[in-house]
């Protein structure tokens, strides 16, 4: 494989939330993979993502804006958060000979079926967000530095409460990349203040509900912690409705809490102060950079590279602005 000078891809603004059903004829929640040939002439990609939560919106809004600007057809759709769900989408897809496969994994251990499937079928294929455990060279895979996002968030943290505190980190799913990575980002950074230790870890699976329960019980064990380092903002978001109802200060004077992703809800948590921190994920340009790797790949092209960084920012009160447009 040639290797890597890494191409970057820099973000040129938010794109406004998809409405479920833009991205193509079907809809994301309950289509297979489709099984009609393409309308319009146009080369087709095929396109699945675990589940259309709120940052996984605004991905597939970069993705259907670059590939319609493209000249493709997207068929997106969503596998309910099921790996074999997602595995019979890739399957439709090949048989329904698509021209290209874009695929956000719903687990990163569980890709090479589906890179099997594309691979014996000559079609390209580029991972977005969660990359695979086994990434082959003619693959490629279009992301964020994920350690860089735990490294920024928790980097303000301690910031913000004087290099001392007794953190909490919030994992998302078990052994996901971005899991690793971002609760790597946050325990590097820790290390690096010894006034600063680790008093608690849950799992919530990055979702809202899940980090609320988790949140509810640490309060309930009586083990004290002012810090929350939150592996995305969905977990941020609950643990700061377990604070809130437990009547605890959230700020600098009380309990902090940092999440990734910069969606919607966070920043308007930033804005009101109940969020000290988040990390702006790029979900438009991730899906910008996923259909430039794909249609490279489809032209024949040989890349240089296999790597497509989107860069992470951190987003505080200061520059909320800048993310508010």
């Amino acid at each position: 494989m040639s290797k890597i000078a890494r191409t970057t891809f820099i973000a040129v603004g938010l794109v406004a939330a998809l409405a479920v059903g833009a991205c193509s004829g079907t809809d994301p929640g309950t289509d297979d993979g489709g099984s009609n040939p393409p309308a319009s002439g146009k080369p087709v990609i095929g396109a699945t993502l675990p589940i259309l939560d709120e940052w996984q919106t605004t991905y597939a809004d970069g993705l259907k804006a670059a590939a319609e600007a493209a000249g493709f057809e997207l068929r997106l759709v969503a596998a309910q958060e099921r790996v074999d769900t997602q595995l019979g989408q890739v399957e439709n897809f090949v048989a329904n000979e698509v021209d290209g496969l874009i695929v956000i994994a719903v687990d990163a251990e569980a890709t090479d079926p589906m890179t099997k499937a594309a691979a014996d079928n000559d079609i390209p294929l580029v991972y977005v967000n969660r990359r695979p455990q086994n990434l082959p060279d003619d693959v490629a895979f279009v992301g964020s530095d994920s350690v860089m996002a735990g490294t920024l968030q928790m980097t303000e943290l301690a910031r913000l409460k004087g290099g001392t505190g007794k953190v909490a980190i919030l994992q998302g799913m078990p052994g996901d990349y971005n899991t690793v990575r971002r609760t790597q980002g946050c325990t590097d950074v820790i290390a690096q203040n010894p006034g600063m230790e680790v008093v608690l870890e849950g799992t919530a699976n990055y979702f809202r509900d899940q980090a609320l329960a988790v949140v509810e019980n640490w309060l309930q064990s009586g083990t004290e912690f002012d810090v929350i380092c939150s592996n995305n903002d969905e977990m941020a978001l609950g643990a700061i409705l377990a604070l809130q109802a437990a009547g605890k200060t959230l700020g600098a004077d009380g309990v902090v809490v940092g999440g990734v992703d910069a969606t919607r809800d966070a920043l308007g948590a930033v804005q009101d102060g109940s969020l000290a921190v988040t990390v702006f994920q790029d979900g438009p340009g991730q899906g910008a950079a996923a259909v430039d790797a794909v249609k490279k790949l489809i032209a024949g092209e040989t890349l240089t590279d296999n790597y497509f960084d989107v860069p992470f920012q951190l987003v505080t009160p200061e520059n909320l602005g800048d993310f508010l447009k």
